[in-house]
């Protein structure tokens, strides 16, 4: 385990231990996608970062109510319950076949009913759980370094929510690609989304890009980024952006991917780190509201003090 903020990480290094701890979010994220009534862009699906790793949010169980947390720190998989069960198993680099059984049998002990039978999402090939006896790779201290700088990124994606007072997404983990997102909505309706993600159907994808967003996230690497980084885009995308001035000067456009992207090293590495982050955050932004001409005035509040209700009046200019 870790308590440093900003822990280094190493995508390349670490390569095999991600795509085990991705495999396993995946598993665990069958959960809400049968369990929960469907939210607006899929936001039930994602697995909120807390203390000690990821925890779905709650469902159905028999009498009452269940959660599950993936975690980080123990190196485990908890179960608990409203009427009194809790139960977990060890998470020891087990093929995805075994770590799928476990994990229905835990749901099935603590009167969990959903079927979580299935495959992956948003990855090719996608082989279902229970035929993936592929070797795995686990490390208890990487998963806790991996898990603190999610911690930390959420920390400021939650910051960077407040300044905004139209609709926006919690910060929270979707696990079919594995990346913490937080995203921000103009209230107009988008062009139809193309689809065509790997294994994820095409009226999920439409769905969640029903409206325009600038949205920004974290992932620990790979498709065209060979390193943890910060990301951030518009849907729909703008020639204009390109060209767009962003900051810190670590950030660049990444054409290929129709992104900005900010390398966590940079983050790690600057004086202060928030604050490097949130610069980003805020002028990726503005980037995409200027281009898609979003109402900023009507949209946009000064961000959040603790214990401090926004200003009404102030708001209003009263």
């Amino acid at each position: 385990m870790t308590d440093a903020r900003w822990p280094e990480l190493d995508y390349e290094a670490e390569r095999p231990v991600i795509e085990t701890l991705h495999a396993y979010l995946q598993v665990v994220g069958k959960l809400p996608t049968r369990a929960l009534p469907w939210c607006n862009h899929g936001w039930h699906l994602a697995l909120r970062v807390v203390p000690r790793g990821f925890r779905t949010y709650p469902v159905m169980a028999a009498n009452g109510e269940a959660e599950v947390l993936v975690d980080c720190l123990g190196s485990a998989v908890r179960v608990e319950t409203s009427h009194g069960f809790s139960g977990e198993f060890a998470i020891t680099g087990q093929t995805v076949a075994r770590f799928y059984e476990q994990f229905a049998a835990l749901l099935a002990e603590a009167g969990v009913a959903t079927n979580i039978a299935g495959a992956p999402n948003e990855i090719d090939p996608a082989v279902p759980f229970q035929q993936d006896d592929r070797s795995r790779t686990w490390d208890c201290a990487t998963v806790a370094r991996i898990h603190r700088a999610f911690s930390d990124a959420n920390r400021v994606f939650e910051s960077f929510r407040t300044g905004f007072i139209g609709k926006c997404s919690p910060s929270h983990l979707f696990w079919g690609s594995m990346d913490l997102a937080v995203t921000r909505f103009s209230g107009r309706e988008a062009p139809l989304h193309p689809g065509g993600i790997p294994n994820l159907p095409d009226h999920v994808t439409r769905e969640a890009y029903s409206h325009e967003v600038a949205s920004a996230g974290f992932w620990l690497g790979g498709g065209g980024v060979a390193e943890a980084a910060f990301y951030a885009y518009g849907y729909p995308g703008s020639d204009a952006l390109a060209g767009a001035p962003i900051a810190p000067g670590a950030a660049y456009w990444h054409s290929d991917l129709g992104e900005f992207v900010l390398p966590y090293a940079a983050v790690r590495a600057a004086s202060d780190p928030e604050a490097t982050l949130l610069a980003f955050l805020q002028s990726t932004y503005a980037a995409v509201a200027v281009a898609q001409g979003w109402d900023r005035t009507a949209l946009e509040t000064p961000y959040g003090m603790t214990g401090f209700p926004h200003d009404v009046t102030a708001l209003r200019g009263e």
